[in-house]
């Protein structure tokens, strides 16, 4: 049933242009700062973006700023969204479940394909982000060096090493997503409804992080450590809200997946 679930997944063309639109946004950013050679200053816009103009090897970075606040989770949501009540409305559902084949299983399956899609959306954006970046903004000229937030160089080894967490951890915060999304996969039978009450969540989430009168739940939002990424571009790394965030998103990811399997255990299935 994975297998079967993970080729549907590679196989439909839907994920691959989801993924095409992904890359839409950080592609032509590239292009612009590629064509005017004008950057926001230190510290303004999304992280490493000031830094790409003399070092395109750190775009895939930029790239993953540029979409994970909101586009990411956008698809994440939808496809989600989509795993159990797309099956339902497509009227599918109850033919899966008659086969030997167990909700629990059919729902791990579903989880197995989101996470999936997930850690290839993440990595696409990076390895393209990686290409057109090196092709637009050039590899830097610091003599196979980078420098890092904190001002320090980081070999290749090191930068390959750290974008390679950055992926890891870009691709854990999504999970949350994913979770609350297939939760409400299973409540509703409308996969835009599932996708748009994850994102409901999410930016009610984003809200509350610029409200001081909400600064006690601030730890608590999932949205709260998305950008903590950054933290592996410092020296030495600061893995306080790096260990935060992905302890934060494994609670999320509990919760949501626990109340997705007692409800769809107990669902009464009629389409």
């Amino acid at each position: 049933m994975i297998s079967v679930e993970l080729v549907k997944m590679l196989r439909r063309p839907r994920t691959w242009v989801t993924i095409a639109l992904l890359n839409a946004l950080p592609t032509l950013v590239a292009v612009l700062l590629a064509v005017t050679d004008l950057g926001p200053q230190p510290g303004e816009g999304p992280p490493f973006l000031s830094a790409v103009l003399s070092d395109g090897t750190l775009f895939p970075l930029a790239a993953m700023a540029i979409v994970l606040p909101l586009f990411m989770p956008v698809a994440v949501a939808l496809y989600a969204g989509e795993s159990v009540a797309g099956e339902a409305q497509a009227g599918t559902l109850r033919y899966l479940l008659v086969r030997p084949v167990g909700r629990t299983r059919l729902l791990v399956a579903k989880l197995v394909s989101i996470m999936a899609f997930v850690l290839v959306a993440v990595a696409v954006v990076a390895v393209v982000a990686y290409v057109v970046g090196t092709l637009l903004l050039g590899d830097g000229s610091s003599g196979g060096s980078v420098t890092g937030i904190s001002g320090s160089s980081l070999s290749t080894a090191e930068l390959v090493q750290r974008t390679l967490m950055s992926v890891v951890y870009v691709a854990l915060s999504m999970l949350g997503v994913a979770a609350l999304a297939l939760f409400l996969s299973t409540v509703s039978d409308s996969p835009l409804g599932a996708a748009l009450g994850a994102l409901a969540f999410l930016i009610a989430s984003t809200l509350l992080l610029t409200l001081d009168a909400a600064e006690a739940l601030r730890p608590y939002l999932p949205t709260r450590y998305w950008l903590s990424f950054v933290d592996l571009f410092r020296d030495p790394i600061l893995w306080r809200d790096l260990v935060r965030g992905v302890a934060l998103q494994g609670v999320y990811v509990v919760v949501f997946l626990a109340a997705a399997w007692a409800n769809f255990s107990s669902k009464d299935v009629t389409s």
